[in-house]
């Protein structure tokens, strides 16, 4: 049985969630393995829509155990309120696991990371201001607090008072602020420990036991691609690595055990954030993809910039994630245009590019070189094979597979859990 790892292929908000969802049934474990709760996945089950932030989204699937990794930055207070949310709406929450190698976000990394921004001005990244960043640095500078640390107050006290060492410096002769006192800060991570206990276990040796006795695991990322530390549109990018390498890290699992990479294509283009963005929309376009497809940040509140599909991007992630499929989500969005422009390159300094420019520079004078395809205005929101699509759909679907380098095995035509059309199974 497999191991899928399952991402975006754009720069988040692709729809994750109902991919991930979808499979929740057909998976035995769905692993979140970095980033925090400034991600947002929604998922919409009947009549009820949950929007997620931290937890993964296999939670909503009754015989799935959803597991944070290691590669993941936990806020415990968003961990138990989202956890309190969700059982006081009869969904059990009992099967989560916690790794007890995880990060904790401390209330001085959300501190640091909002007046970090302010003090940047123009030159800010854009964050979601939830102290994902610094818990990272944190993490990489060797001071950051670790879940086991909560069962160890000698430690915990150790580790906090030698991060508030610097920090308290920082906060008080560059940014103004009072110092933090480091005794509040441990009574206060102190305080989650209880609660959190029942979940927290060695996440990496039950995950490995588990595709070694054929159950199937999905691993799931945050954000995307083009939003990686290493591999996105620097420094505009999140702190961690939502790519398909970012899973074995993340969750301590050897990159032999994965069987399957699928991306998660939005189509048309959506980010949240500044940065460059080449198929960026201004207009009544723009305007008509945000209000028809519900364009905000699940987690942020904030208006996702809109745009055309961009095949180079598509391209890019296809390469540096090994992809082996492509989840379709949103086509019904589109219902309606006469025609739809879909990016084929780029033109730079007078030149076409078909791949993306590994240059920062380059890429934020990138111009959208579009070919036009023709649409449709038929409903599509009951089409439950690929057949059942207008043929300009089909079209659509078939073109931006062949620009993107994978095959698309699965297609989302409306928010419901079951308005998804399925052509090849994941499962396979």
């Amino acid at each position: 049985m497999p191991a899928l790892v399952l991402l975006g292929a754009q720069w988040g908000d692709e729809g994750k969630g109902k991919a991930t969802d979808l499979l929740g049934g057909s998976v035995d474990y769905v692993v979140r393995y970095q980033g925090g709760n400034n991600a947002g996945h929604t998922v919409v089950v009947g009549d009820q829509k949950y929007a997620l932030h931290l937890l993964p989204s296999g939670i909503l699937s009754p015989g799935c155990t959803p597991v944070i990794g290691n590669g993941v930055v936990v806020d415990p207070a968003v961990l138990l309120s989202e956890l309190s949310g969700l059982n006081e709406r009869g969904v059990d929450t009992s099967k989560l696991l916690v790794s007890g190698n995880a990060h904790l976000i401390t209330p001085y990394n959300v501190t640091l990371d909002k007046v970090g921004e302010r003090f940047l001005g123009k030159r800010k990244i854009g964050t979601t201001g939830r102290g994902i960043g610094p818990t990272y640095a944190d993490k990489i500078n060797r001071v950051g607090i670790r879940v086991q640390d909560l069962y160890d107050e000698s430690i915990l006290t150790q580790k906090v008072e030698a991060a508030l060492e610097l920090k308290n410096q920082l906060l008080a002769k560059l940014y103004n602020r009072r110092a933090i006192d480091p005794a509040k800060i441990v009574d206060e991570m102190l305080a989650y420990a209880e609660q959190i206990k029942p979940f927290v276990a060695d996440t990496t040796l039950i995950l490995n036991n588990a595709i070694d006795e054929g159950k199937v695991v999905l691993f799931e990322g945050g954000q995307g691609t083009l939003l990686d530390v290493d591999h996105g549109t620097y420094p505009f990018v999140t702190s961690s690595n939502p790519t398909a390498g970012g899973a074995c890290t993340g969750a301590g699992v050897g990159p032999t055990k994965i069987n399957r990479v699928i991306g998660i294509l939005k189509a048309y283009t959506t980010r949240v954030g500044a940065g460059p963005f080449p198929t960026e929309l201004f207009d009544k376009d723009g305007e008509a993809l945000r209000t028809i497809g519900g364009e905000r940040g699940v987690t942020t509140g904030r208006d996702r910039r809109c745009g055309w599909f961009d095949a180079v991007i598509a391209r890019y992630a296809t390469r540096v994630n090994g992809l082996t499929d492509f989840f379709l989500t949103k086509l019904d969005v589109l219902t309606g245009w006469e025609q739809i422009p879909v990016c084929v390159a780029y033109e730079i300094d007078g030149k076409r590019v078909e791949e993306l420019p590994y240059s920062q520079s380059d890429f934020h004078h990138a111009k959208p070189i579009y070919e036009m395809l023709p649409g449709w205005t038929e409903d599509i929101s009951k089409a439950k094979t690929f057949s059942e699509l207008p043929k300009n759909a089909q079209a659509y679907v078939k073109a931006l597979e062949e620009m993107s380098g994978a095959p698309i095995s699965a297609i989302g035509v409306g928010p419901g859990r079951d308005e998804t059309i399925e052509i090849n199974s994941f499962l396979s």
